[in-house]
C-alpha cells in the first residue's frame, strides 16, 4: 500500500497518521497537520489502510480490527527503517482511524509514546480502550455534538492519561477558519511534550 515517509533533520519522533472513512494518505486536512508537525521535527507517515479494492467494500472502512492490523504492519515497518528507528511513536487518528489507532496501542507489545485523535470515533475501540497506555488527546470540534459525547464517554473509559479538547467553533471536519490550525497546534503540544524523553 502507497505511503509518504517524511523525516526532517535531527527528527525527535515519527507519528503514524491513520485516516478515517471515505480518505485517504492524500487527505488535505491530515497532510495539512503533518507538515505542521514536520516543522516542528517530527517525522510522518501517511498511508492508506485499504487498498482501493477493499474501499469498495464498506464493511472494511469499519472493520476496526483489520484498520488496526495495517497500522501495527506500518508500525514496525518505521521501527526498522534506518530513518526512524529508535525514534518515539505516536499516532493521529481521524474518525475511525482514531479507533484504529487505540486498538492498535493497546497491543501488549506495541510501544506508543503519544495518540491524537481529531474528530475520533474512540467508541468503536469497545473493550480495548481500557488496555491503552500512550498518552492520548481526544479533539473535537464543540459544534459535534455526537461526536463530542462519545468522546466525552470514552475519554471516561481510558486508563492512561487522556485530555479532551474541544475546539469552539468547529464541526466535524474542521473545516471553519482557523480550526486545523487549531488542532494542529494541539497536536504538535501533545507530541513535542510526550516525545521528550
Amino acid at each position: 500500500m502507497s505511503g509518504d515517509l517524511v523525516v526532517p533533520d535531527g527528527a525527535v519522533g515519527v507519528v503514524l497518521f491513520a485516516h478515517g472513512s471515505g480518505s485517504s494518505r492524500l487527505s488535505p486536512r491530515n497532510r495539512y497537520v503533518a507538515g505542521a508537525l514536520n516543522e516542528a521535527k517530527h517525522a510522518t507517515l501517511l498511508f492508506d489502510l485499504l487498498t482501493p479494492g477493499e474501499e469498495a467494500d464498506r464493511a472494511n472502512v469499519f472493520d476496526i480490527e483489520l484498520l488496526s492490523e495495517r497500522l501495527l504492519e506500518r508500525t514496525e515497518w518505521v521501527r526498522e527503517q534506518p530513518a526512524t528507528k529508535g525514534l518515539p511513536i505516536g499516532y493521529f487518528g481521524a474518525s475511525t482511524g482514531a479507533a484504529a489507532a487505540l486498538w492498535a496501542a493497546a497491543e501488549p507489545h506495541n510501544e506508543i509514546a503519544a495518540i491524537v485523535s481529531r474528530g475520533g470515533r474512540p467508541d468503536l475501540a469497545g473493550p480495548r480502550l481500557a488496555l491503552v497506555r500512550a498518552p492520548t488527546l481526544l479533539i473535537v470540534g464543540g459544534r459535534d455534538p455526537l461526536v463530542l459525547r462519545l468522546n466525552e464517554e470514552a475519554g471516561l473509559r481510558l486508563r492512561t492519561e487522556c485530555l479532551l479538547t474541544v475546539v469552539p467553533g468547529a464541526t466535524h471536519l474542521f473545516e471553519e477558519p482557523g480550526a486545523l490550525e487549531s488542532v494542529a497546534d494541539h497536536a504538535r503540544t501533545w507530541f513535542t511534550t510526550h516525545f521528550t524523553p
